[in-house]
């Protein structure tokens, strides 16, 4: 059985009570361990060590519909404003360095100048194209600085995962950021709020 994500959009109401604007669009629902992981550091699959909204908890004052416990039927809770969700740095280092796992897959683009195609698990052939290159076996973030790594028409680099990466912000998770903006721009940015749980 697997865990899934739940959440609504809440809106600060006049008497300074939250309630519920909407509920978390269909998109944002899928089971993107990646996503969760770079925005509310639920997953643990690609090591993050700082998420955007690091697990903050349920707040004190959430709308009353929303589950509040911390029990094995609702946990992971955390919550962000739009004003907060719209300052976010998508391009900022969610770790210290290069993972030490993954590599970033550099492809032509459309006018021919390498692009980040995606991020994938660093494939045993790039492994041991890099080590006939350096004429030792390196893990990525061992890698003279700078090198690429051809291979099978693509270039590998070490790469420092951001929530771009994962969480793009016109990808599942767009829909969400649209509506809260949306929402803000007639209410406030810090009179909408983004709460979620995992169970």
């Amino acid at each position: 059985m697997g865990v899934d994500i739940d959440g609504v959009i809440e809106m600060r109401e006049r008497e300074g009570r939250w309630g519920i604007a909407l509920d978390l669009p269909d998109r944002a629902l899928g089971r993107d361990r990646h996503a969760w992981e770079c925005l509310f550091g639920f997953g643990g699959a690609l090591g993050v060590d700082r998420a955007l909204f690091d697990r903050r908890g349920c707040p004190e004052d959430v709308s009353e519909p929303v589950p509040r416990t911390s029990e094995e039927l609702h946990h992971g809770h955390s919550y962000a404003t739009w004003a907060e969700i719209a300052a976010v740095d998508w391009d900022v280092p969610l770790g210290d360095g290069p993972d030490g796992n993954r590599v970033g897959e550099w492809r032509p683009g459309p006018d021919g100048a390498l692009a980040l195609h995606q991020v994938p698990w660093t494939p045993i052939e790039v492994l041991d194209a890099a080590e006939e290159l350096f004429g030792e076996d390196l893990m990525p973030p061992e890698w003279p600085p700078g090198a690429d790594v051809p291979w099978n028409g693509a270039v590998y680099r070490p790469v420092t995962l951001t929530p771009r990466m994962f969480a793009p912000p016109d990808g599942d998770w767009g829909p969400v950021w649209a509506a809260m903006g949306g929402l803000a721009a007639v209410h406030g940015d810090e009179n909408v709020r983004l709460v979620v749980w995992f169970g």
